[in-house]
Parts: structure tokens; sequence; C-alpha cells
């Protein structure tokens, strides 16, 4: 598969590839080839490095990224004292191919050697108060492997609740003299254009946007979209954020449909669209975070009932996609083909690798246009079951 910047885009190379495998399969091999192809761009691996001092945040952090309490199974553990001795990873519950690395305290002998930075894609530098001189000398050491790195200074709320009991108090104002007093310590420390995140773990929805939205836009693309399918649904822009980015896939899924669409074998078509359907379903639930297992958390986070949560959700991705409603939007596929001249053309477009012209432009409009309702319906559901969650 071509992992080139824009990952939404399928090459010509690798639809006549797949055309040619999947012709000399039977039906079971051609639709198990079809899911190894969609689930290679879901795999790619990501490594974030967490650094910081004993009592900082980390753990909390890593708890924090991978939608987990510190009480939870997996999460990290926490407190004032280093736990760490060498770097831990930590899988993403969901996506086993994101890791977050816990690393050592940055006074730990032989620090520099022992947590081999060129292994990770990104830095998160995490301090409680001010930034001192060993962080400047980690940014010396990232910037010499040509990575992003992003300071954050974590238990805001506590800073908060202290300036909160003053006559004047200004949330926004206390927030930015805690950012720019940050700033103007890492300056001093010899660290040029600083940019500082504010987190709360106790408040995460508050302060942790603008962070994904940084690290979404420095990222490469294709590790940008596994980035975004692990960021947690804790704000309406987030859920839009992620809508977009499953959004620009579904062309690249589209055309997969086309292509089998142009091999001639009784049936094949029918499955290979059945199975890709409940494939890139089954990752708007997780993505969105409306599968049962994240359920059960926003429930016992919320105090609300599982039945109340659930009471929300109209989408078919809640109860899935049997094959009557699978048919049903068939039918109204047909329609849609006519009108939709510009996905025609760009079927047209790939005519000499797929073949049957009729066959693949059905097949992709039909794949398109189911894709592109339960997406929009799914992020509905999202946003309200947060909206009933922060009632």
């Amino acid at each position: 598969m071509a992992t080139s910047e824009d990952y939404s885009v399928i090459t010509q190379e690798d639809l006549k590839d797949l055309k040619e495998l999947i012709s000399t399969q039977d039906l079971s091999s051609a639709v198990d080839t079809i899911k190894h192809f969609l689930d290679q761009q879901d795999r790619v691996e990501l490594n974030i490095a967490v650094m910081g001092e004993s009592g900082s945040g980390k753990s909390t952090f890593i708890n924090a990224f991978r939608d987990l309490g510190d009480d939870d199974e997996d999460a990290a553990e926490t407190g004032e004292v280093e736990t760490t001795t060498e770097p831990k990873a930590y899988k993403h519950p969901k996506y086993e191919n994101v890791k977050l690395w816990d690393l050592p305290g940055t006074g730990t002998l032989k620090y520099l050697k022992l947590v081999q930075f060129e292994r990770y894609d990104f830095f998160i530098i995490i301090a409680s108060d001010r930034f001192r001189e060993c962080h400047a000398d980690l940014v010396k050491e990232i910037k010499r492997t040509k990575k992003n790195f992003y300071f954050i200074r974590s238990k805001t709320d506590l800073s908060i609740d202290a300036e909160r009991r003053k006559k004047h108090f200004d949330e926004k104002k206390t927030l930015d003299i805690i950012r720019e007093d940050c700033v103007k310590g890492l300056r001093e420390i010899g660290v040029e254009d600083p940019v500082v995140f504010l987190i709360s773990g106790r408040d995460l929805n508050k302060y942790l946007n603008s962070l994904h939205e940084r690290m979404e836009t420095e990222l490469p693309q294709h590790k940008r979209h596994v980035l975004m399918l692990t960021v947690p649904n804790i704000t309406t822009e987030i859920t839009e954020r992620k809508k977009k980015s499953l959004e620009k896939n579904i062309s690249r899924v589209a055309l997969l449909s086309a292509a089998v669409a142009a091999v001639p074998v009784p049936g094949l078509s029918f499955a290979v669209d059945v199975a890709i359907l409940v494939y890139e379903i089954q990752k708007y639930k997780t993505a969105f975070g409306l599968d049962d297992e994240s359920l059960e958390r926003i429930s016992e986070r919320s105090g609300k009932s599982i039945e109340i949560i659930k009471s929300e959700m109209k989408s078919g991705v809640r109860v899935g996609m049997d094959k009557d409603i699978i048919l049903n939007l068939l039918c109204k596929s047909f329609v849609l083909l006519v009108k939709n001249a510009v996905q025609f053309q760009l079927i047209v477009h790939y005519k000499h690798i797929l073949g049957n012209v009729a066959a693949a432009g059905l097949s992709y409009v039909t794949v398109s246009y189911m894709l592109k309702k339960v997406l929009n319906d799914a992020a509905e559901d999202v946003r309200n079951v947060l909206m009933i969650s922060l009632r």
C-alpha cells in the first residue's frame, strides 16, 4: 500500500494489483484481501514520548490521553515518587499500534542513551511548575532528531483553585499569566520561541483541545489520521475534526469497491461491499466511542444510566447494519448514480484499470452514499451523548 502524504488517495497501481490478485482468489480469500488492505492504513505505528520529573503528572497525562482514569485497568501508575526506571510503553486500549512511552525522570543516569530518542514520533515535556535547565537540555537533544516537541504545564486546576479565592478572580487572565510565566522561564534557560500548553487532569476537555489541534497539523498525514482516531471524544470540536478525518477516507474505500465490482466473479462485489461496510462502520463505532465499553465508562463518569445514554443514539452504528438496511440503501444508490456526475467521472478516470464502468460506478456510489450517511448519523450520536453526559 502506498504511504503517501495524502493517505486517503489510492493509487492506480494499488487498484491494478488488487484487481489482479482478487481475480485469482475464491470469494472468502478475496474478502480477506480487501480487509487486510483496509487494515494497513489504521495500523501505522505512532510512538509518543512523555517526559518529566517525578510528580509532574506524566502518568495522569498518559492515562487521560488514552481515555483512562488513574484507577482503571492498564493505567499508568501515578505518584509523587519516580516509579519509572526505564522507558515503558503504554498501548492505547483500542489501537495497539499507538503507544505512549513513560520515560524516566530527566535526572536519571545515562538518560539520553537509555531513552533512544530516534524511536519516537514526537515528545511531550511536562512540568507541574516552572521548567528548568534539564528541560532545555532535553530540547537540544530532541532538535538533533528533527522531531517536534510540546511543553505542557500540568496541574493547572491547582493554580486556578488557589487564585479563585481572590476577590477579583479572572480565570482567563490567570491562565494567561501561568502560560506567560512558563514561556518567560523557558526563554531564560535558552529555549527559543517556546509554545506552552496548559492541561488539567480534572477538567481535561477545557485544555487539551488546542494541544491535539497542534499535534495533528504537524504530523505526517498518514500518522495524523491514526492520532485523530485515538483522541478522546471530549468536545464537539474534536468530534467534528474526527468526522472530517474519517470522511476523507470514504473515496478511497469506495474505489476499492469499484475495483472489485469490475471483476467478473458472481457474488464477489456484494460480498466485498458488505465486508467493507461492516469494517468501516465498526471503525466509526470505535473511533467515536460508541462501543459498549466506552459507553459504560461515560455512564460511570457522568452518573447517567447506560439506558439514558443509549436512548440518545439513533444511528445504525449502535445497532449494526444488517442485510435489509444495506439492500435498502443499495436501492437508493441507483438514483444517486444517475444524479452524481462528478463521482461517475472519477470512475471513468480509472476505467482502463477498473474495466466495467457501469458496475464500478454503481459500487462506488453505493458505498460512498452508505458510509457518508452512517458517518453523519454516528457523529450526531456522539454530540447527543456528549451533551447528555455534561448536562
